[in-house]
């Protein structure tokens, strides 16, 4: 009891901060309970921290990265080719700009994905001269696809990161299983979005309002490096995948690479960028988030909850590949939704490794966990941070979206997409590894 009420304080005053407190000092002071009350021992600490480091080290690299090439332009230039790619025709913008989420969501994670795309998305929409009903149809899918497209690289989601990194899967590994099965989520994601959304968007659109991409260029030599740094950034993680070298160490040194060429390090040139900006705006805070939190989280397990939770896991496998698959992806969706997806992915981690399976169906059930915590979000605005930061980011750019609205929206879109991308990873999962095993 006294670490559920630990978690229940500590969760509550990291979605409330009050008087600015961010996520991480809140976390810790969490952590800091449950370690003065004895929920958790020193020892817990060590755990906790190899369990979360290079996560979390490679998600703030990746931001850094993402942050880099936003204010070099490279986003807004691709929006505005995307736009121009529409020809004037609505519905087929709208599928591009979900299309394009999912890219950026599988290359820069899906709070990349959310909170940068959605302004730049938001500043096209007003140049075209869109309703505001039409601009919220497209805010709804950029934000949407964000989630429910985070899942076909280990870098797309910090959840993936995770849980790559707690059951040892390589990165070439993880692709193989869950690059088609995204496929079908953004399928299921197309698909549901046009059906929710159809009526809002314009037919056409006047194309000759929009600003040349080459205009959205701020920084000529960052951008000429984007492309060959990520080609060069994704074959290393392929590549080094065999060694089973930390996600950090390669996704740290783009970072720094990148960081060189926008400071013009070595130049007698002064940068375009403000690299003081970018490190002001990187996500430190996550760092002392993952660990205070996973250890209040840690602090659940030794009171014996990842214990019934593995018991039920048990009782699925008895059920069948399928509903095992299914009841795992399902259940942490629901856990997801309620207490935020990373405590939930730790909780289904400890709570997988405990449970008495077959390899393959452990396996399963990993990926399951991945696709629960990174689509489960979607229920409610408390689900990730990343959802709570993009609502943020839409009420001081004047397009406020209420708890009520945003879950009546969740609650439909999303069910039928988390069952569709579940029965994909049902059937094409265990082809998937034996292949890779």
């Amino acid at each position: 009891m006294l670490a559920l009420i630990i978690f229940v304080v500590t969760l509550t005053l990291v979605i409330w901060q009050p008087r600015g407190l961010g996520i991480g000092w809140s976390a810790l002071g969490g952590a800091s309970v449950a370690l003065a009350t004895g929920v958790v021992g020193f020892g817990d600490v060590a755990i906790v921290w190899d369990i979360v480091w290079d996560a979390t080290f490679t998600f703030v690299a990746l931001i850094i990265i993402s942050l880099i090439l936003d204010e070099a332009g490279f986003f807004s230039w691709a929006a505005l080719h995307i736009a121009r790619w529409g020809n004037g025709r609505g519905p087929w913008l709208f599928m591009l700009i979900v299309m394009l989420g999912a890219v950026i969501a599988a290359l820069f994670a899906n709070d990349g994905a959310a909170l940068l795309l959605t302004p730049i998305v938001l500043a096209i929409l007003m140049r075209l001269e869109f309703s505001a009903r039409a601009a919220l149809a497209f805010i709804i899918a950029t934000g949407f696809v964000a989630d429910t497209t985070s899942l076909p690289l280990v870098i797309s989601n910090l959840v993936n990161i995770v849980t790559a990194n707690y059951f040892d899967i390589g990165f070439g590994e993880y692709a193989m299983v869950m690059v088609p099965v995204n496929l079908v989520s953004l399928a299921a994601t197309l698909a549901v979005l046009w059906c929710y959304c159809r009526r809002e968007i314009p037919r056409h659109y006047d194309r000759s309002r929009l600003e040349a991409p080459v205009s959205a260029i701020v920084d000529v030599r960052v951008f000429r490096a984007a492309f060959p740094l990520l080609a060069v950034l994704l074959a290393a993680l392929f590549i080094t995948a065999h060694w089973q070298v930390p996600f950090t160490f390669i996704m740290g040194t783009a970072a720094l690479v990148l960081l060189a060429i926008a400071g013009r390090w070595g130049r007698r040139e002064k940068p375009v960028i403000s690299l003081t900006r970018v490190i002001k705006h990187a996500p430190w805070q996550i760092v002392l988030f993952s660990v205070g939190m996973y250890l209040v989280v840690y602090g659940l397990g030794n009171a014996g909850l990842t214990d019934h939770a593995a018991d039920m896991l048990t009782r699925l496998v008895g059920q069948g590949t399928l509903a095992a698959t299914l009841g795992t992806g399902l259940g942490l969706a629901v856990l997801a939704s309620i207490v935020n997806n990373l405590p939930s992915t730790l909780i289904g981690a400890l709570a997988i490794d405990q449970a008495h399976v077959p390899e393959l169906t452990r396996q399963l059930m990993a990926y399951a966990s991945v696709i629960g915590n990174d689509l489960g979000p979607k229920f409610t605005p408390i689900g990730s941070l990343a959802t709570l930061l993009w609502l943020h980011v839409l009420a001081g750019k004047g397009h406020r979206i209420g708890w009520g609205q945003y879950m009546k929206v969740g609650l439909v879109i999303t069910p039928p997409v988390l069952l569709a991308t579940l029965i994909a990873l049902a059937f094409w999962g265990p082809l998937a590894i034996r292949m890779s095993g």
